[in-house]
């Protein structure tokens, strides 16, 4: 038998740790105008499964069919070009003639891991290299890399196995004396209404012009919460808030979905930054998600390793301290179905991505 999809409703979704394969995500999406498909997939080969698919409007290009960190189930390594050929064959049948590609964020560790960690790559290859091996096998040699990783595809995650002083152990000495001094100091970390939301998003707003890049609209965090509020089902959001007296420091929304809690946005004020606020927050953080059963705490983007001219090395040195080890991905693939509105679409996001950079 060969593989096969068989449609279904999105709240159907079987229970994962992958937040963005949730029926709550799911929902978050269509409150952003979404599309969302839910599928089974049938594989003679491997366990059953199931994926969400959410349809994108990308306005005079078309539409674009994105499984975000999905599937959640794949093939070893040297088979992941021909799976997501045939995923891609089956799936294409389901969706609209204006989506002119199918877009993976895979959650499966990069092919690229063992020499990345062995430090025998400078993080990962250009992406003409990366298109060669992904579809070694394939029949088409249809897939590609695409402009860029819709989720990050390097990620610090903090193992919440054992005690709090097992989790402080593990941290860097640096990193354990900026959170005691955040206590010392006097900054409280609480869990914030949803009225403090417009206060976040001031302070979320200053950050992204103070680090260089690009805010989401407020209508992004008001999804998140007004879909959490309305389904109460298995993932939960947790808003956190840092401060000193009427000084507001930092701020964190975390998602908790199965064993792993995943840091969605963060936000720090540029006054008052010897206080450490965001060291108190991920701090409760991962104190919060391991009473409720998490075994991750997934911290976001950092560069792949010790790589100084990596935008994201200074996330690194600063989640690193917190102990963890780093998820390397495979990232964001392209599967296109309009060759021609497919290059259209591909030139119009370089273009968007070099404006924003």
């Amino acid at each position: 038998m060969e593989m096969q999809l068989a449609p279904k409703r999105v709240a159907k979704l079987h229970p994962t740790d992958i937040l963005f394969q949730t029926p709550y995500w799911g929902r978050v999406k269509r409150q952003l105008g979404c599309r969302a498909l839910a599928f089974d997939i049938e594989d003679p080969d491997r366990p059953r499964g199931d994926l969400l698919v959410l349809i994108q409007s990308c306005g005079e290009h078309g539409s674009v069919a994105y499984v975000p960190q999905g599937p959640e189930v794949g093939p070893s390594p040297e088979n992941y070009g021909t799976y997501l050929e045939s995923l891609s064959e089956v799936l294409a049948p389901h969706v609209d003639d204006d989506v002119v590609c199918i877009r993976y964020d895979l959650p499966w560790e990069s092919q690229y891991a063992e020499e990345i960690r062995a430090r025998r790559w400078n993080g990962y290859p250009e992406a003409r290299v990366r298109e060669m091996r992904m579809n070694f096998g394939t029949r088409s040699w249809n897939l590609r890399k695409a402009t860029m990783d819709m989720t990050v595809a390097s990620s610090l995650v903090v193992d919440l196995s054992g005690t709090e002083a097992d989790l402080l152990a593990r941290m860097k000495p640096k990193t354990r004396y900026n959170i005691g001094l955040a206590r010392r100091r006097g900054v409280t970390v609480t869990a914030a209404a949803i009225d403090r939301l417009p206060d976040f998003y001031t302070l979320y707003c200053q950050t992204a012009a103070r680090n260089g890049f690009a805010s989401c609209e407020y209508r992004h965090f008001e999804a998140i919460f007004a879909t959490f509020v309305r389904t109460h089902e298995q993932t939960e959001v947790l808003f956190l808030l840092a401060s000193r007296k009427d000084d507001l420091l930092a701020g964190a929304i975390v998602a908790l979905s199965g064993r792993r809690a995943v840091y969605l946005y963060g936000a720090s004020a540029t006054a008052n930054r010897n206080l450490m606020g965001p060291y108190a927050v991920h701090w409760h953080a991962m104190q919060y998600a391991r009473r409720r059963g998490c075994v991750d705490y997934d911290m976001g983007a950092v560069s792949p390793g010790l790589h100084p001219d990596h935008p994201f090395y200074g996330l690194y040195r600063f989640k690193t301290g917190f102990g963890g080890r780093i998820e390397l991905r495979t990232g964001s693939w392209d599967y296109p179905l309009h060759p021609e509105a497919y290059q259209a679409l591909r030139n119009a996001e370089g273009m968007s991505r070099g404006r924003n950079a």
